[in-house]
């Protein structure tokens, strides 16, 4: 909004930058920023096949049976500590 013509308009510019002259009247140093909600522009985002729950799962699947034999190992005693 500018103070002088009392004009508002929407400008989009960077977090960083500053409007200092009025595009209506020309003014410089009687904008004042007004609030508003902030847009966010996302590229298109991939997204894997496998989530992270699903990946995991995987994991301990295929570990499943390494698991499984260092359990037996323990009970027996013939786990060997590396």
């Amino acid at each position: 909004m500018c103070t002088e013509c009392t004009k508002t308009f929407t400008v989009f510019h960077g977090i960083n930058e500053v409007l200092v002259r009025c595009q209506e009247c020309d003014a410089t140093q009687g904008m004042q920023k007004l609030l508003s909600t902030p847009i966010m522009i996302k590229d298109d985002i991939v997204i894997k096949e496998n989530k992270v729950g699903e990946l995991t799962k995987e994991y301990i699947e295929a570990n499943r049976e390494v698991l499984r034999q260092q359990k037996e190992e323990a009970r027996k005693g013939t786990h060997e500590p590396s």
